[in-house]
């Protein structure tokens, strides 16, 4: 009777820390999904703004300047 309560308490407490690391993992998932998606958001915006930039060089080089004072023009100097 005894070995088979001593046996029950240590089963139940290795569930235990099988459901905290199960737990656990799922978090840590969780959370570098999250994480991946708001860096492809941040890309998006780099991505964005990079065209607009090149769009701006390209426009200034049309009017008959150099390529470099295109782009210190389109960087705001």
């Amino acid at each position: 009777m005894s070995e088979d309560t001593s046996n029950q308490q240590q089963c139940g407490g290795k569930k235990k820390a099988m459901l905290a690391y199960g737990v656990i993992q799922i978090s840590a998932t969780v959370v570098s999904a999250i994480s991946l998606a708001a860096i492809a958001v941040g890309l998006c915006a780099v991505k964005q703004e990079s065209k607009l930039f090149n769009g701006c060089v390209e426009t200034v080089v049309a009017e008959g300047r150099s390529n470099a004072e295109a782009v210190r023009y389109c960087n705001g100097g």
